[in-house]
């Protein structure tokens, strides 16, 4: 029997920044006087990624399910509860004073609210410059301004804009102010928490277009955190997807969107809008029932076995591990990627045509069109934030 052949892969990038068991609980507590912890919200709950040189790791889920938790963990403007934070070999959740000061430097980020984020108080000129203050060895205070002018340049923003006012930029101007704020220190890593979710969606593409071009010119590794699934997959190498404070599957951009075995991650994948008419009449839409559970009362077991379709007994009582599953661990094929799920199998998400017209659970379709859902008595289908994906631009 032949087996089948697989294409050579391209080599791994040198890892960068290496994330093993991440967690960060939030302490629940009783009493003024005498405070008693009676739980804890687990908005990171055991993570673990490796980010490679010049790589972009995307990282959807819904909202609150700890990505922006995550983003401020790498830059360590959290301290963790337990779990390594490895940046070129060094645990930096074990740092402080100039050793953990001069890996900051090295990390950065792009924070999601253009508005904000920037101090309507300062200048350009100043917020750009700020870090300058923070880390004098990098520019002579005599060159400031001609670092600033530079970076304003870099991001497609007149240079001489250096003394406006936040209030007189759009949000695209004001995130590319945030964006060369961020540069301005020459990071090796910029954590992206949603940075374009507040944008119109040309403006997005733009900034998009921005980040990629500093990626190249600047050999820059970015952790993308976003809830739109496109964006992230036109960016991003390799992509994980989160939920309720874990990963629940990761792998190359193809492996998820074209080949997920997880079905919460087939669930998002389902909801987005298909620019085809035809695919999308064809298309089978899964529906989840109920509600993300609470994260300080996380269901036992697999944490998404309360929204399932496909829950059985065990999973109820098994921690399912990301890992590939073992049906595909011997295929070499692109369903051979980790994901948490007992039951990890590829679904396929448009039905070719002739097939009848039924769908695979309970032998019903999801009806297309609001009228047909809400005869149904079904809900809109949601993206990957809760928004309303038929609606979604």
């Amino acid at each position: 029997m032949a087996t089948p052949s697989t294409a050579p892969t391209a080599p791994a990038p040198e890892p960068i920044l290496e994330v093993r068991g991440l967690v960060k609980h939030y302490p629940l507590t009783r009493g003024v006087v005498f405070r008693k912890q009676i739980g804890a919200v687990k908005a990171v709950d055991g993570v673990d990624f490796v980010l490679g040189r010049g790589e972009t790791l995307g990282i959807v889920g819904e909202s609150g399910c700890g990505k922006s938790t995550v983003a401020r963990l790498l830059c360590h403007l959290e301290q963790p509860t337990a779990g390594e934070i490895r940046y070129r070999g060094e645990d930096i959740t074990k740092l402080s004073g100039k050793a953990l000061k001069a890996v900051r430097r090295n990390i950065q980020m792009v924070f999601q609210d253009p508005y904000t984020s920037l101090n309507p108080r300062m200048t350009v000129g100043d917020i750009i410059g700020e870090p300058y203050e923070i880390h004098p060895e990098v520019a002579p205070k005599g060159d400031r301004r001609r670092r600033v002018q530079e970076l304003l340049d870099v991001v497609g923003l007149n240079p001489e804009y250096v003394n406006r006012y936040p209030h007189q930029f759009s949000g695209g101007q004001r995130q590319r102010i945030g964006i060369a704020r961020g540069l301005a220190l020459r990071p090796e890593i910029i954590v992206a928490d949603e940075p374009v979710s507040a944008l119109d969606v040309s403006v997005q593409a733009q900034v998009i277009n921005l980040m990629e071009r500093l990626q190249a010119e600047f050999d820059l590794s970015y952790v993308f955190i976003a809830h739109d699934l496109s964006v992230v997959r036109h960016i991003s190498d390799r992509v994980a997807v989160m939920y309720l404070g874990r990963i629940v599957e990761t792998g190359t951009d193809e492996q998820i969107y074209e080949h997920a075995t997880h079905p919460y991650t087939q669930a998002l994948l389902s909801a987005v809008p298909v620019p085809d008419p035809q695919a999308r009449e064809r298309r089978e839409r899964i529906v989840l029932s109920g509600d993300v559970p609470s994260p300080a009362d996380i269901p036992s077991g697999c944490r998404f076995r309360t929204r399932c379709f496909k829950a059985q007994e065990r999973c109820a009582v098994e921690v399912p591990l990301l890992a590939v599953p073992e049906e595909f661990r011997h295929t070499g094929g692109p369903a051979a990627h980790d994901s948490a799920c007992h039951f990890a199998a590829e679904r396929q998400a448009v039905r070719p045509k002739g097939r009848e017209q039924a769908g695979e659970h309970k032998g019903t379709r999801e009806p297309e069109g609001r009228e047909g859902r809400e005869e149904a008595g079904r809900p809109e289908p949601r993206d990957a934030d809760g928004h309303n994906a038929t609606n979604a631009s």
